[in-house]
C-alpha cells in the first residue's frame, strides 16, 4: 500500500534525528524504504520547508538541531490520536475546555492537506455517552490553581455527607469515566489526598503560591501511590 507522501516526508525526519553525524543516502533509503532517487526529491523537500539538512549525495546527511515539526507532518495514526483525544475532551471535561479541544483540532485541519483533511473528518472513532456526574466545582478555575501553583480552598464534602473546610496545593486533575479528582497536598492533613470535583460544595482560589513546586509535589505523588510516568 502506498505511503502518502506527508507520512513520508515525516518518517525522513524521524529517521534523521536517530543520527549525530551524516548518514548515507544509501542508509535512509533503506530505513525509510524508498527509492535513491525518492529519497533526494524527499531531502530536497524538506530543506525547501526550511528542515535544516546538511550534506550532499555521495557524502551523507545530517539533520541539525532546532529545527521544530511543521504542524501539517502527521502520520494517519498521529491524526487519529488526536481526532479520538478531541472526541474524548468534548464528552469528557468542561464546557471551556471542550471547547478548546475542538479549536485546536479545527486549527491543525486548517493547515493539513486536503487527503489528510479527509482522515479526520472521516475518522471512524468513537467515544461513549457523557459521563453521569455534575460538577459543583469551577473545574477551569481548579485548573488554573494548578497551572499557577496557587492554594485552593474548599468546603468539601464525604461519603457520609460530613462537610470539612481545607487548604489544599493543587497540582494535578484526574479525568476518569464518571468522576474527576484533584489530586492534591492537604494542609489540614499534611499529607496527599484526593478530592472528588463533584463533592466540593464551594471553592475560592487564593491568590498565594503554595510553598512547594508543582513538578515536586507530583513526583513525589507518583511515588507513594505507584503512579507510573505516562510517555
Amino acid at each position: 500500500m502506498p505511503v502518502a507522501r506527508s507520512e513520508r516526508l515525516l518518517t525522513l525526519l524521524q529517521t534523521l534525528r536517530r543520527y549525530r553525524r551524516p548518514v548515507t543516502g544509501t542508509v535512509l533509503a533503506e530505513e525509510t524504504g524508498v527509492s535513491l532517487r525518492t529519497l533526494y526529491r524527499d531531502i530536497a523537500s524538506l530543506q525547501a520547508q526550511g528542515a535544516m539538512i546538511e550534506g550532499e549525495a555521495g557524502i551523507g546527511y545530517v539533520l541539525k538541531p532546532g529545527f521544530m515539526l511543521p504542524p501539517m507532518m502527521f502520520s494517519e495514526e498521529e491524526l487519529e490520536a488526536l481526532v479520538l483525544g478531541s472526541r474524548w475532551v468534548a464528552r469528557a471535561a468542561e464546557p471551556r475546555l471542550a471547547g478548546a479541544g475542538a479549536d485546536a483540532l479545527a486549527k491543525i485541519a486548517a493547515v493539513l492537506p486536503s487527503d489528510m483533511r479527509e482522515m479526520i473528518d472521516s475518522a471512524a472513532l468513537f467515544v461513549g455517552p457523557k459521563r453521569r456526574d455534575e460538577d459543583k466545582a469551577d473545574v477551569s478555575a481548579i485548573r488554573k490553581a494548578i497551572r499557577l501553583e496557587r492554594i485552593l480552598e474548599l468546603h468539601y464534602g464525604d461519603e457520609q455527607g460530613r462537610i470539612s473546610r481545607r487548604r489544599v496545593w493543587p497540582f494535578a486533575l484526574g479525568y476518569f469515566e464518571h468522576v474527576r479528582i484533584i489530586m492534591a497536598w492537604c494542609e489540614l492533613r499534611q499529607d496527599f489526598r484526593h478530592f472528588r470535583t463533584d463533592r466540593i460544595i464551594d471553592m475560592a482560589l487564593h491568590d498565594v503560591r503554595y510553598p512547594r513546586r508543582r513538578a515536586v509535589l507530583l513526583e513525589e505523588w507518583r511515588k507513594t501511590q505507584d503512579v507510573p510516568v505516562e510517555n
